[in-house]
């Protein structure tokens, strides 16, 4: 088996699983600029300790290159769990996520996000960069 059988894609506007990638559609070369990633933006994920997504992956793809480059990592371990029991936590951490990158050729931004019940889902976004 191989991950791509097992990742499902959708698109995030009428999927509440897909993360969602904001970010320009070009840059320049060698400047910051920020993606932010999100679950649930148009249709709400469940923030919940039975159902909620533990974490989102970014990576990058560069056109000129054949790897993929990890970009950032995002946990989200607080699930309103508790010792009186589900959903009566003191903390419920909401899955969104910033990173700053500095590109220096264009290429294709990946998130996945996992959900505890539902799996894998990924989308992309490709970027452009301009000398």
């Amino acid at each position: 088996m191989k991950m791509a059988e097992v990742i499902q894609t959708a698109d995030w506007k009428a999927e509440k699983h897909v993360p969602v990638i904001v970010a320009p559609e070009s840059v320049k070369a060698g400047e910051k600029f920020v993606v932010e990633l999100s679950v649930g933006k148009e249709i709400a994920h469940p923030n919940t300790t039975e159902h909620h997504i533990r974490s989102i992956r970014l990576y990058f793809k560069p056109d000129a290159g054949k790897f993929v480059y990890e970009v950032g990592s995002f946990e989200f371990s607080a699930h309103a769990e508790s010792a009186d029991g589900p959903n009566k936590g003191a903390a419920l951490t909401e899955p969104t996520a910033h990173a700053v990158l500095k590109l220096m050729g264009s290429g294709t931004l990946l998130a996945v996000a996992y959900c505890n019940i539902h799996g894998l889902w990924e989308s992309s976004q490709a970027i452009k960069v301009e000398a």
